[in-house]
């Protein structure tokens, strides 16, 4: 690899720890985005498996983890099933449907999270429609290595207090990493090469992570998110203009 390439994706790296020690959020998001600019969406999505992994898989640690499994199991299964059916697509004409997927992926959330859009769920219907939200993040995941829509929006409107909505999204976001990285797997794309050039990249990520946290202090969290969103907005439309040109 070119050293020009490995500076471009150590620096992207970087950039999405940042984000996501500002903001609890966004690293998969950025780096996605980023690294789609440079490579095909489906090596991006492999390189952030253990980054990804490891980040969500400590955010999902603490006392509610049980009982958030419980209640999202249904929710967790879908996403696996999603995904798995949904295998393939991210590779499918040379990446080029999968990046203007990813745009149009990024320029929703981009809009979703600026409008600051609530779609309260009453309780009486988590328990179908859940998995049907599973499934439809494990396709959205599948086609785009991404997995915050459409469950980001649904557990902020079940009604989970901060810290338990924190450690939701974390499961959540655990178990779509897993289940991409078997669906890579078996498609050859996730070897034990692109594996450790995966692991090596964790720690571009948390050296961004840290220097995040500490600027959190001293930036309001409101204005960096707002940045965050207007980013991921003009990110996601020139993606989708790429690809359509």
């Amino acid at each position: 690899m070119a050293i020009s390439a490995v500076v471009a994706i150590t620096s992207i790296f970087v950039l999405a720890g940042f984000v996501k020690g500002v903001v609890g959020l966004g690293l998969p998001t950025v780096a996605m985005g980023l690294l789609a600019v440079v490579m095909a969406p489906a090596q991006a999505a492999a390189l952030l498996v253990v980054p990804s992994f490891l980040t969500n898989a400590w955010q999902a640690m603490g006392p509610d983890l049980l009982p958030l499994t419980r209640r999202l199991w249904s929710m967790l299964l879908g996403i696996c099933a999603g995904t798995w059916a949904g295998a393939g697509l991210i590779t499918a004409a040379d990446g080029a449907q999968a990046s203007a997927a990813l745009g149009a992926v990024l320029a929703l959330y981009g809009v979703l999270g600026l409008t600051a859009v609530e779609f309260p769920v009453p309780g009486r219907l988590e328990p179908w429609l859940s998995p049907v939200i599973g499934v439809a993040t494990g396709i959205v995941t599948a086609a785009t290595g991404v997995y915050m829509i459409p469950s980001a929006p649904y557990l902020q409107a079940i009604g989970l207090e901060k810290d338990r909505l924190v450690q939701a999204l974390g499961l959540s976001f655990t178990v779509s990493t897993l289940a991409l990285a078997v669906a890579l797997a078996r498609d050859g794309v996730l070897g034990i090469p692109v594996a450790g050039a995966s692991l090596a990249v964790l720690v571009p990520a948390l050296l961004g992570m840290a220097l995040g946290q500490r600027l959190r202090a001293r930036v309001r969290e409101d204005t960096f998110r707002i940045v965050f969103f207007a980013a991921s907005l003009l990110l996601g439309g020139y993606l989708v203009l790429r690809a359509l040109v």
